[in-house]
């Protein structure tokens, strides 16, 4: 005579769909708490390192130019701490280098170098050239050129709400900062914005270094 079968718990998880998809989003969503919520309230992660300001309006608007044209698909800001990344690179990334960043650009992707050490390594002039035609820099470069942004001008109208907004989110900008973004921008290029974006990027933790 044939017994019934009774199915064990777990086996009810696996025949049943939606208590499977239930299960596996709570436990994503308690995994990513654990993870996560202490973040929060760790020091080394919520409090800028030594000697970080936040962007300058031209800085700022440089930032937005790096974002807008997808600088991010192809470059990380992230230094590894790993041996051959700091020798090539510089000092590892931490995240208090990263708290006035919104959003931050660590990426993974590494078609071209990664620039979070780029800051003070090439001058002006060289940024200026290689943005203009990678190729007449780095020959074998496959990085595709910019050359309108020398002929596009910031509007100095848009850099203050911008800043009005990042101080909402904790960024510390004065009223004096915002009231003085217009004039700090007048009469610059894109392209102006751009370079002054990346010679800060990494500057504060190798200034502490040197």
């Amino acid at each position: 005579m044939a017994q019934n079968h009774v199915a064990t718990g777990h086996e009810r998880i696996e025949t049943n769909n939606f208590l499977m998809i239930v299960l596996i989003l709570l436990t994503a969503a308690v995994g990513g708490i654990v993870e996560i919520v202490p973040l929060y309230f760790q020091r080394s992660t919520t409090q800028p390192v030594e000697g970080l300001k936040p962007y300058d309006a031209l800085q700022l608007a440089g930032r937005d130019v790096y974002i807008r044209e997808g600088c991010y698909n192809c470059h990380s800001q992230m230094v590894r701490p790993l041996r051959s990344e700091i020798l090539r690179y510089g000092p590892y990334s931490v995240a208090g280098e990263f708290v006035y960043d919104h959003p931050f650009q660590w990426g993974s992707k590494r078609t071209g170098p990664d620039l979070h050490r780029v800051g003070g390594r090439y001058s002006d002039d060289w940024h200026r050239l290689h943005l203009r035609n990678p190729r007449d820099l780095v020959p074998e470069s496959n990085m595709p050129a910019y050359p309108w942004l020398e002929k596009a001008a910031i509007d100095p109208p848009s850099i203050a709400p911008r800043m009005k907004a990042l101080r909402v989110v904790g960024v510390p900008y004065s009223d004096d900062d915002i009231a003085k973004s217009a004039d700090a921008v007048k009469g610059k290029t894109e392209l102006d914005a751009l370079v002054s974006y990346l010679q800060v990027l990494g500057t504060a933790l190798k200034n502490k270094a040197n």
